[in-house]
């Protein structure tokens, strides 16, 4: 058999890079045409429809001036968009436009996320229809204070770039898949923007399109996902390796009335683990408002069990 000659070291970036741009194309192919403009009075977002009947997923603060707003499809079409839910305080909303037949956008597993994995962000910043821009996942696990003043919990950082009506928009991995909805960019910093997570949307999207608003069981805690370790874990008799570490306890919430401490670690609720900040979300459902949960916590080392009476997130 003939030897192969041998590729140079400029043709195989070249081939890297029309792999990358290869990839990237293939998701603004399959993705783009689902990215909408929202327009809602003098503000202008992003957004992103899930349903091919005319839902649409954008953030609460696009539509936060009003009950409607004007939505540009990528075809080019302006129809009117009625806002069917909006959530402040994970920043997400539901449009409803009248139309059928629409591309949509798949939601993915935010969960299934790394650090460093590539992602793709569309939306029409300062009015520019359909622009794309490129960056990887710079973090996990990030909390940004809501409209409502409530922290916001699992954020994901990217530098992927985001201007002033990305807001709303998808940020997709290179599948093709909505893991998160872009929210905000830290004025003066480069490179530092946030997405909320598409798990969170994914389980408050239904509540949203059927109540208009999501009504949720209320802890009073700020949190980020921590590894507990096989060896404590092994020590303490649990059978799970990760939990939720309480950042902040608000005065007089559930959490402060059963003696949670900034520190401690959640890692069973209800009977159910809590190796992500998702994982929490839906075990707080409406069902839980009120009702006394079982808690194992791990606290300076030592295991806990505690009973918490959530309250309902106003």
């Amino acid at each position: 058999m003939p030897a192969q000659p041998e590729r140079s070291p400029s043709e195989g970036a070249t081939a890297l890079l029309d792999a990358y741009s290869n990839a990237v194309m293939s998701v603004v192919d399959r993705v783009g045409p689902a990215v909408v403009q929202v327009v809602d009075g003098r503000g202008a977002g992003s957004g992103v429809i899930i349903t091919p009947d005319g839902y649409v997923l954008t953030n609460a603060h696009v539509v936060e001036r009003g009950d409607s707003a004007r939505v540009r499809l990528a075809d080019g079409r302006a129809v009117p968009g009625r806002v069917v839910g909006r959530d402040p305080s994970s920043d997400l909303a539901v449009l409803r436009v009248d139309a059928s037949g629409l591309p949509v956008a798949e939601l993915g597993d935010s969960d299934a996320l790394r650090v460093g994995q590539l992602v793709i962000a569309i939306g029409n910043p300062l009015g520019f229809q359909s622009t794309v821009t490129t960056g990887v996942v710079s973090a996990l696990g990030r909390s940004l204070s809501g409209r409502d003043g409530r922290p916001i919990d699992g954020v994901i950082q990217t530098d992927a770039a985001l201007n002033p009506g990305s807001s709303g928009g998808p940020l997709v991995d290179t599948r093709g898949r909505v893991v998160g909805i872009n929210t905000a960019v830290i004025a003066g910093a480069q490179g530092i923007c946030f997405a909320v997570p598409s798990n969170t949307a994914s389980a408050l999207v239904v509540a949203l399109m059927r109540d208009g608003h999501v009504r949720r069981a209320h802890l009073g805690i700020s949190a980020a996902p921590t590894p507990i370790g096989r060896a404590l874990a092994a020590r303490l008799g649990l059978a799970a390796t990760d939990g939720i570490r309480v950042v902040e306890v608000v005065p007089g919430s559930a959490a402060d009335r059963a003696g949670l401490h900034a520190g401690d670690i959640l890692v069973f609720l209800d009977g159910n683990a809590l190796p992500t900040l998702s994982s929490l979300q839906h075990v707080l459902g409406a069902d839980r408002v009120a009702r006394p949960l079982s808690a194992i916590v791990i606290r300076r080392g030592e295991r806990l069990e505690v009973t918490i009476v959530p309250g309902e997130s106003a």
